[in-house]
């Protein structure tokens, strides 16, 4: 296979800083493959910048070294490209949680990874789309949180470095079901179902885990053309601690104030103003104001080396 036109997009700081050290070891394997240009991320949402820009400029390949904050970014960035433009996609796990490289098939050991990417066949993944009251629009590649799980993903940006990996979660696990213990009015319309209901958490999941080893949608597949969402009603403190193994078991199902289903669009009203994240990253947290979204599937939007 001749060597595609390649840039590379580096997180230093992923992992709490780790993933600079781990990809120096990296080198070696891209210099045999034919070599890549490099960029490395000095600010948020650079990654979007860096691969609309690499994008614009021809390059057939896009490689993400990073968590899945950076390969969210990536995607989105690619995403601005007109559709003749955009590239292949390859990600090298090196975050906390690694969920979209789980979900595409990739080997944890960042170097592995990489040869996967170059050695591997292109495949056609599915990307959902979020709009907001205010017209802001983000895609999704692995899962969007509202309520709980986003209130989790604000708690585990808090963290001390030294808590790091499935840990990072589990512990932002914790204190979100002492310490936020809120539950919004939700209005659900799809094009499956309606519903209200007060909600503690939401995930509209086109992956199956998140955090690393949460298995929140366990049926969940990004090639599928469909998304699906868990939803778990106001429970008390102790039935969420219940049902903490259950989910990253993916055997949460089976519980009486979970819902387990699929859509393919759906709007999402609240009575208040909701935390939420998009791939481990915070689209909307303490003090914003975003009570109203717009979610649809984008089958097959984007093509992976895995």
């Amino acid at each position: 296979m001749p060597p595609y036109k390649t840039k590379i997009i580096l997180n230093p700081n992923a992992d709490k800083g780790n993933a600079w050290r781990l990809a120096s070891d990296l080198r070696p394997i891209v210099d045999e493959f034919g070599g890549a240009d490099w960029a490395g991320t000095v600010y948020p949402t650079h990654a979007v910048k860096l691969a609309e820009q690499a994008a614009l400029e021809g390059y057939e390949l896009i490689i993400s070294v990073g968590g899945d904050g950076t390969i969210h970014e990536v995607i989105n960035g690619v995403m601005r490209a007109p559709a003749e433009k955009r590239p292949r996609i390859g990600v090298v796990p090196m975050g906390s949680g690694n969920d979209f490289a789980h979900s595409v098939g990739m080997d944890a050991t960042p170097a592995r990874a990489l040869r996967q990417i170059f050695t591997g066949k292109p495949r056609r993944v599915d990307l959902a789309v979020l709009t907001d009251e205010h017209g802001r629009r983000e895609y999704i590649d692995n899962t969007l949180g509202i309520g709980f799980n986003a209130t989790v993903t604000i708690r585990a940006h808090k963290l001390p470095l030294f808590i790091r990996g499935f840990l990072v979660y589990f512990v932002a696990v914790v204190q979100t079901i002492i310490l936020n213990h809120e539950a919004a009015r939700i209005q659900f319309k799809s094009d499956q179902q309606n519903w209200e209901d007060d909600i503690l958490m939401l995930g509209i999941c086109n992956g199956a885990r998140e955090g690393g080893g949460f298995m929140v949608a366990p049926d969940a597949s990004n090639s599928d053309g469909i998304l699906n969402y868990v939803a778990i009603s106001k429970v008390s403190r102790p039935m969420m601690f219940r049902l903490l193994p259950e989910v990253m078991n993916g055997t949460h199902g089976r519980f009486k104030p979970v819902r387990l289903d699929t859509l393919k669009q759906a709007k999402i009203l609240s009575d208040r103003p909701l935390n939420i994240h998009i791939d481990g990253e915070i689209f909307a947290g303490f003090g914003t104001d975003v009570r109203q979204l717009d979610i649809e599937i984008m089958p097959g939007a984007l093509e992976v080396l895995a």
